[in-house]
């Protein structure tokens, strides 16, 4: 069954980056603050980020070839990585601004009615957001997610200025401004770097989750108490698909149709419980010694 194209939503990114640029721009147009323009500017990555996404996923749409026998699947970890390196980025510029204003004080810039602007914006960078987490995490989308949560940084970002300016207008102590952006920069640093090493893991084809294995695990357990045995269990995740490989022990005995007919089954099984995965199996007789070399990746010789 074809899998349901992420474009959309891509799309739907790049619509919300454009109309925050817009918000901010005229927050800053109305106020003059360089602080709302630095936020439109900022904007502007959020555009660059929803543009490689909306790349990435086209890609990763692509139907296998001849020269990617498994897929474009991989593509979304591209944009992961940009997104992630992006909010890393971000993180290490505010904490530099805002140790910069904790040692050189300066006055609140009077915001008015620009804030305003900025926390409509604001508002339209949070609805988006979760769009794009709840189909991202629907569809095992991490584009989708890297991109929430970058949108997210920037709402992060802003409702740390309001705060800070409201805490810091009421109170008089301005340094509270600088300091709940230093919180907001250690909170989004983390987001970064755990998209980061979510990306270095599907590159790297890290195992399905523990979750997803267990799953597995369950089903050839039910196959065990047939008389059937297993190894080699492999998994690995590309962008959206589960690769999942394992090879069937089974009597020596058996025709070939007769295993075959078993591999089937035990296919379908595991797709039932991981769906949308790719399920390989391979048969070998019980009997046979040479059925147990080849449980590594590195096939076990004679004598090696």
């Amino acid at each position: 069954m074809a899998r349901p194209s992420l474009k959309r939503y891509a799309l739907l990114s790049i619509v919300a980056a454009l109309a925050t640029i817009a918000l901010k721009g005229v927050a800053w147009w109305l106020t003059g603050s360089v602080g709302l323009l630095s936020d439109a500017a900022e904007s502007l990555v959020n555009l660059a980020g929803a543009l490689m996404a909306l790349a990435m996923l086209t890609l990763a749409e692509q139907p296998a070839d001849d020269n990617h026998a498994f897929g474009h699947g991989k593509a979304e970890y591209f944009s992961s990585a940009f997104e992630g390196f992006l909010i890393v980025v971000a993180a290490v510029a505010i904490s530099y601004s805002a140790v910069d204003r904790l040692i050189h004080p300066r006055p609140l810039e009077a915001l008015g009615l620009g804030l305003g602007f900025s926390a409509v914006a604001s508002v339209i960078n949070y609805l988006t957001a979760r769009v794009l987490m709840t189909v991202g995490r629907q569809h095992h989308s991490i584009t989708l997610e890297a991109d929430a949560h970058h949108l997210m940084t920037d709402v992060w970002t802003s409702v740390g200025v309001i705060v800070g300016v409201g805490l810091a207008g009421a109170s008089g102590w301005q340094w509270l401004v600088p300091l709940i952006a230093v919180a907001v920069a250690v909170n989004i640093l983390g987001t970064g770097w755990r998209l980061l090493q979510r990306s270095a893991d599907g590159l790297m084809d890290a195992a399905l989750p523990e979750e997803r294995r267990v799953e597995i695990a369950a089903v050839l357990e039910d196959y065990r108490r047939q008389g059937l045995e297993f190894h080699a269990l492999r998994t690995r995740q590309a962008g959206r698909r589960p690769f999942v490989s394992v090879n069937v022990l089974v009597p020596g005995q058996w025709t070939v149709q007769r295993g075959h007919d078993w591999l089937e089954r035990i296919e379908e099984s595991i797709r039932q419980a991981v769906p949308g995965s790719h399920v390989t199996t391979h048969l070998e007789p019980l009997e046979d010694p040479a059925s147990q070399s080849d449980q590594d990746l590195d096939r076990q010789e004679d004598g090696g």
